[in-house]
């Protein structure tokens, strides 16, 4: 049978489509902006055919209904990353969280400690060989495709077909439901004056030739907009954004001292805006691959001077990282950070620099300000990248290499590029905890 054959007789709508879905499923939805939205809503909207049905899936860009209270008698929220629409379920109390590296999962899924039933995905329209592409999420995408007894695709017109691993037969889908809608956009962050420090701070730790992994938003934006004047850049990052195509276009980033694909920026997922969704689409320079290559740590360093920026929510005064919980509230998930954190650590050619940028405080609506580096990380909060594994730390008022210093001198380190308004209290913070050390 031909794979237009094969098309047409499998084309329903998204109510037909989310029928396929059986009571005591585990349904596992494509990552970010690939997430099929149509799908989702309609899977919801038809919760009375179901019981005990698992929702998993890392970054939420849809509604997250599934997820809510109202919800919760057919569905749990099995996350393995928490977004702002799904956390409103682990508060409470009917959501779970699983702790995990990003570049486990497909791995995970593969050997069915992740199990899949249903695969619910967005795709471009088929090829002239009868070809998907799930451009957009290539990730854990794939492998559930691979693994799930049943997938259901929304076959988007408006979404790029990518190069990379990102190709599906048609043969492999269970059902094709068209759409013709824009994608969801991440605007772009305002820079302030506290990003653009914390840009020029990290700028300065790249090196002409470097190649990099970098995230979204304010901070990783202001630091690609310092790097203008930077020669024969590379990437190989876990997802890139709108600032990776300004550097391409100004020519700034290349790829052509890269030691893995060559000329070829590698990513695994894609979030930005329209702008960058129509660069990466049929663009050959781009190839998107699965994060268990993307982001395994002996992939990772093989990349000659890599260079990974990430972004914290607290560090305490001995060069603990937290980035995804808050206290004992799981606020987002380990994602990519220390997959690449080890990866640029354990670079081949000894020249790989990891940095943890973040503002020295976070500004409450009252006006007051709290300190983002702290004596000692909050009672229940899990350490996302241990002290072991931090090498820099970038704020606003500079720049603290903690590899290879004592307790003492990393807490020096840190307070120097601490807000000023806290430096005395994490003085005395510090003096304390050593002498407690040292007690002991």
């Amino acid at each position: 049978m031909s794979w237009e054959k094969i098309y047409e007789q499998r084309k329903c709508s998204a109510e037909e489509a989310v029928a396929k879905i059986q009571s005591g499923d585990r349904v596992l939805l494509s990552n970010a902006v690939g997430e099929p939205f149509p799908l989702v809503e309609a899977m919801v909207k038809n919760k009375g055919n179901y019981e005990n049905i698992t929702v998993s899936q890392m970054v939420t860009m849809g509604s997250g209904s599934y997820s809510w209270k109202e919800n919760a008698d057919v569905f749990t929220f099995e996350g393995w990353f928490i977004s702002g629409s799904t956390r409103g379920c682990l508060k409470e109390g009917h959501g779970e969280f699983v702790p995990v590296y990003l570049h486990q999962v497909p791995t995970f899924i593969k050997n069915d400690m992740f199990h899949v039933d249903v695969m619910m995905v967005m795709v471009s329209p088929p090829d002239e060989n009868g070809f998907v592409s799930t451009g957009l999420s290539c990730d854990y995408t794939v492998q559930g495709i691979e693994s799930a007894r049943t997938v259901l695709a929304e076959v988007n017109r408006q979404a790029p077909c990518v190069p990379g691993g990102t190709k599906i037969h048609v043969s492999q889908i269970d059902a094709f439901v068209e759409t013709d809608r824009p994608l969801p956009e991440l605007q772009i962050p305002r820079i302030g004056e506290t990003e653009k420090k914390i840009g020029k701070y990290c700028a300065s730790l790249v090196e002409d030739g470097s190649t990099l992994q970098i995230g979204i938003g304010a901070i990783p934006d202001a630091v690609l907009s310092e790097l203008k004047d930077k020669k024969h850049l590379g990437i190989h990052s876990e997802m890139i954004s709108d600032g990776v195509v300004d550097l391409f276009e100004a020519g700034v980033i290349d790829n052509t001292q890269k030691t893995l694909h060559k000329g070829k920026i590698v990513a695994t997922f894609l979030m930005g805006t329209k702008k960058l969704y129509d660069f990466a689409r049929n663009n050959p320079v781009m190839e998107m691959l699965p994060a268990d290559y993307v982001n395994h740590p002996a992939i990772i360093a093989q990349n000659n001077q890599m260079v990974s920026i990430n972004s914290c929510i607290q560090v305490d005064l001995f060069g603990q990282v937290a980035s995804d919980m808050l206290g004992t509230h799981q606020f987002s998930g380990v994602g990519g950070q220390v997959d690449f954190v080890r990866g640029t650590a354990m670079a081949l050619d000894g020249r790989g620099k990891s940095i943890i940028a973040m503002s020295s405080v976070v500004e409450k609506k009252d006006g007051t300000r709290i300190s983002k580096i702290v004596p000692s990380l909050p009672e229940g909060t899990a350490v996302t990248t241990s002290r072991q594994d931090v090498d820099y730390v970038v704020t606003e008022y500079g720049i603290a290499r903690l590899k290879g210093k004592t307790l003492l001198e990393r807490g020096k380190a840190l307070i120097a590029i601490a807000h000023p308004e806290f430096r005395t209290e994490l003085e005395a913070a510090l003096l304390l905890k050593i002498h407690k050390n040292e007690k002991k």
